[in-house]
């Protein structure tokens, strides 16, 4: 059985460790705000890349905040043309990211189930 490292995985994963540093530091958009890169997907011929952002501050609109790291694309893809050693950088293309969300949505659901149920043994 083939191990599931490979290339394109390897440069999805440096791809986001750098996209994270370069977000923070580098891009000065205020519509931008606290953005986490959670994941990348690179297709086989490295000619695309998919990031997948979450949002820390919830009061931020996800259209704008898209619309500005898609407005940064390329800025952020020279900038990793020159951190990365690889021979053709991909297009990068922002998508959102709500499994944070989603997640944290479904952990109070159990809870408030949770509550209800000891609610209902204490009667």
């Amino acid at each position: 059985m083939p191990k599931d490292f490979n290339r394109t995985r390897r440069i999805g994963e440096q791809i986001q460790r750098e996209l994270a540093v370069l977000i923070q530091r580098e891009i000065k958009d205020p519509r931008v705000g606290m953005v986490t890169v959670s994941a990348v997907e690179v297709t086989k011929d490295l000619s695309q890349a998919k990031v997948f952002i979450t949002l820390l501050d919830d009061q931020r609109n996800v259209k704008e905040v898209l619309q500005a790291l898609d407005h940064a694309a390329g800025f952020m893809r020279h900038e990793l043309g020159q951190r990365l050693i690889i021979r053709s950088m991909p297009a990068l293309k922002f998508y959102y990211d709500n499994s944070i969300r989603h997640g944290s949505e479904m952990s109070h659901l159990i809870d408030v189930a949770i509550a209800s149920d000891q609610d209902k043994q204490k009667d």
